[in-house]
């Protein structure tokens, strides 16, 4: 970037947009404006605004390492350190998967589910960045959920997550494998999962920028991709309320194994699988019966 011509943040969104493009990168143009506004510590909003502009040369230099950062593959959510997750912004960072709008779905039906109930106990199990267990404590006021996961790191993230949306005293978070952690005799309304559910092998052929930087922890669904997945449909049963719903993210690929699994059980009523946003298969509802 050494030319005559002012280097104005117009300027610096073109040539970035510009060189984005050339790298292969998705969404050039936006990635470009929010890794800028970052750097500047505005609103994207306000490059708008502020076009002409010229940031100060620390500034630009921390506009392209971020840029060369995001070239080798870095997730835009991991260089910012934050991700929009059911219109709320959520601190992530690469002890935790970044959250997917497909995992909305699993949101949606257990707000759907919960409406009717006063204080419905809800158990989100993998939190990661609590994604769930945030969005269902900040949208369903009365609420109360208890958040798990194998990782201690990531549970420092969901709960400072919880902190952050005033919803912290509603959740209760908790280390360990699975149901390992809870109490005994413990039950819950709805039990809410996105578990690693790639298959192993399938995992060197996912794009770099997951592949290389999200945790493997919360992707690697074993040999067949249902390691986690078989446990947790096994074991829902016992901590849950009779009636309560088992409501767990899916791949796309795996409607009809997971179906089949969870009917081999011979303890719930399966519901019909939630598409995503894209018309996918992406979420399975089932209750105990």
């Amino acid at each position: 970037m050494t030319t005559e011509q002012p280097w104005t943040i117009a300027r610096l969104l073109d040539w970035t947009t510009r060189y984005l493009t050339g790298k292969d990168i998705e969404n050039p143009r936006l990635d470009a404006e929010v890794l800028l506004a970052h750097a500047l510590a505005c609103k994207r909003i306000e490059l708008y605004t502020r076009h002409d502009d010229e940031p100060p040369e620390e500034t630009r230099a921390k506009f392209k390492e971020l840029v060369q950062q995001r070239v080798k593959g870095c997730p835009v959510a991991y260089l910012v350190g934050r991700k929009e997750f059911f219109s709320l912004e959520l601190e992530v960072n690469r002890d935790v998967l970044i959250p997917r709008p497909d995992t909305e779905s699993v949101v949606g039906e257990c707000l759907r589910l919960a409406k009717e109930i006063a204080a419905p106990l809800i158990l989100d199990v993998g939190t990661g960045s609590g994604c769930l267990a945030v969005a269902v404590a900040k949208y369903h006021k009365t609420a109360q959920v208890t958040a798990v996961d194998v990782s201690a790191t990531a549970l420092a993230v969901a709960a400072r997550n919880a902190g952050k949306h005033g919803v912290a005293e509603r959740i209760r978070f908790l280390e360990g494998d699975l149901f390992a952690s809870i109490p005994a005799g413990e039950r819950f309304d709805l039990i809410l999962s996105n578990p690693p559910y790639i298959p192993h092998g399938d995992i060197a052929g996912l794009a770099v920028g997951v592949r290389e930087y999200e945790p493997h922890l919360a992707l690697d669904g074993g040999a067949d991709g249902y390691a986690v997945f078989g446990r947790l449909i096994a074991g829902a049963p016992e901590r849950l309320k009779p009636g309560g719903y088992l409501i767990v993210e899916i791949g796309a690929p795996q409607e009809e194994s997971a179906r089949r699994r969870i009917e081999a059980m011979g303890v719930y009523e399966l519901g019909k699988t939630i598409l995503d946003g894209s018309g996918h298969p992406r979420v399975l509802r089932a209750r105990l019966v």
